[in-house]
């Protein structure tokens, strides 16, 4: 019965999309954007499903939602608060006091953190955190942060499992990730053909979330931004294309070394930028951090005139906080793998800072500078914005009150933090690419991603984005649901690490 499971499922899940793909009509032209709307209503219908019930008037809560949250609050449960616990030691780690002699991998472990924050400190800092704040009222605010805090347990685990089963490719290049502990580790647990199955599906939803969110998206996202202060853009957007290709072809034919390298001079130049710019704004305004605090605490459990009450702001929170940290979906394991380390457990510590600086320091500030500056307000000055879920203009216009010039600053950053996310996600996307078609073709994914850039100046993808968007929250389910399963072997390095730290056996055997 074991062998018939991803047969089963799988017949299951295309049978399901050929009925949404085949009662679309096609008639009227646009069969490009027609198809990807079926398969996104497709993914739609179970990603978003309500699992509420309408037991709260007016609220939902998406199903891919609560997937998230409730395996963040296991985990943490779990690993007896390994969030909390060792983030002294994840520094520790970080600053490379434990350092050995046996330790194996491709990049450092601060250069693999710098590649997977580039990867996800981006746009949802910036919009992000203005959509969530002027939907779901000051609140969403504390409901990030917790979704940052148990994101940080989701990284830990999904992390360790991508260094335990990580290969080693005949050229000395590593592969890891979700598809290896999917397929490795559930065929350990005697679950081979379904684990082969998830492995699948998710480098499959990896690729299209790369090509889109983590390609195209930024793409537009950095050029519109850029067109704002270079009006030469606005009227060759090609030029823009061509340039950012050339510049992220470099990068990526490298290979990882190359972009971990690039992540590791980027990454706190960018955070360093627009932090700076952050602390100088909530500082001219220190008089009214404790009322914007204040607002954000007794919004989150007695919100007012939000849509769906309180379930409405946790709903909102969490949902940024996934696109923001990317907790819980798989993609930084992959890049977490080929860090070089002793012991895997290793590696799951420094991710814990992933959700911490990405959610709970930059979201957070950028969530108190827009309660602060008051632009949240849907009755305000800027309903405009906020009924068109412009995040990214709503945040400028929060800085714009405080410093005239930020407008300028934001472009550069946007287009900075485009820049990073892309070179990591197209890892992710190759090293997913490579798990299906093998390491021979490896190229061929790199040019198309380039191509994708160039394209992504001069065509509307339409559905196309809003399909990577999905497969992006998809990558969640099979993820997740491999970590339920190999938790146990987790549990095991965690409680074996710390036994051999207590005893000072690891101080020993370091050479940092």
């Amino acid at each position: 019965m074991k062998n018939r499971l991803p047969t089963i499922f799988l017949g299951i899940f295309f049978a399901i999309l050929s009925i949404y793909i085949y009662n679309i009509d096609y008639s009227g032209g646009d069969v490009f954007n027609k198809f990807f709307k079926g398969i996104n209503d497709f993914l739609a219908s179970f990603l978003f499903y309500d699992m509420s019930f309408g037991l709260v008037k007016g609220a939902k809560l998406p199903f891919v939602v609560l997937w998230l949250i409730l395996a963040g609050i296991f985990f943490t449960i779990r690993f007896n608060f390994v969030n909390l616990r060792m983030l002294g030691h994840s520094l520790k780690i970080l600053m490379g006091k434990y350092r050995t002699k046996e330790d194996k991998g491709e990049v450092t472990p601060f250069a693999s953190l710098s590649a997977a924050l580039s990867a996800t400190v981006g746009l949802g800092n910036i919009a992000g955190v203005a959509i969530a704040v002027s939907v779901g009222g000051p609140g969403a605010t504390f409901w990030m942060i917790m979704a940052g805090f148990l994101g940080m347990t989701l990284k830990f685990t999904e992390v360790t499992l991508s260094q335990t089963y990580r290969v080693w490719r005949p050229d000395g290049r590593i592969m890891g990730g979700a598809m290896e502990y999917l397929s490795r580790g559930l065929e350990e647990k005697g679950f081979g053909g379904f684990g082969k199955f998830l492995a699948v599906i998710f480098a499959i939803f990896t690729i299209g979330a790369s090509l889109g969110g983590g390609n195209a998206f930024q793409v537009g996202q950095s050029m519109g931004a850029m067109q704002e202060i270079v009006p030469f853009i606005k009227e060759y957007p090609i030029v823009y294309g061509l340039v950012m290709a050339t510049i992220v072809g470099f990068v990526i034919i490298g290979g990882i070394r190359r972009i971990a390298t690039t992540a590791e001079a980027i990454v706190p130049l960018m955070v360093i930028i627009y932090l700076s710019a952050t602390l100088y704004i909530l500082l001219y305004n220190y008089d009214k951090i404790p009322h914007a605090v204040s607002l954000i605490f007794t919004q989150a459990f007695h919100p007012s005139a939000v849509f769906g009450g309180m379930l409405g702001v946790i709903v909102q929170g969490f949902k940024r906080a996934a696109f923001s940290s990317e907790a819980g979906i798989g993609s930084a394991a992959i890049v977490h793998a080929t860090a070089s380390v002793k012991y895997p457990i290793r590696q799951g510590f420094v991710a814990l800072y992933e959700p911490f600086i990405d959610t709970i320091i930059i979201c957070t500030m950028t969530a108190l500078v827009i309660v602060i500056t008051g632009v949240y307000d849907p009755n305000g000055q800027f309903a405009d914005l906020i009924a068109a879920n412009k995040g990214a203009a709503l945040t400028s216009e929060a800085f714009r009150s405080v410093l005239s010039w930020f407008p300028y600053v934001l472009s550069v950053s946007v287009t900075l933090f485009a820049f990073s996310t892309m070179i990591s996600w197209s890892y992710y996307g190759e090293r997913a690419w490579t798990y299906i078609f093998g390491e021979r073709y490896t190229l061929v994914y790199r040019l198309m991603f380039i191509g994708f850039v160039v394209v992504a100046t001069v065509v509307n993808m339409g559905n196309m984005l809003e399909f990577s968007d999905l497969l992006l929250l998809g990558m969640a389910f099979p993820n997740i649901l491999g970590l339920y399963i190999l938790h146990g072997t987790v549990k095991e390095q965690l409680k074996e690490y710390i036994k051999k730290l207590k005893s000072g056996e690891l101080d020993r055997e370091a050479v940092g």
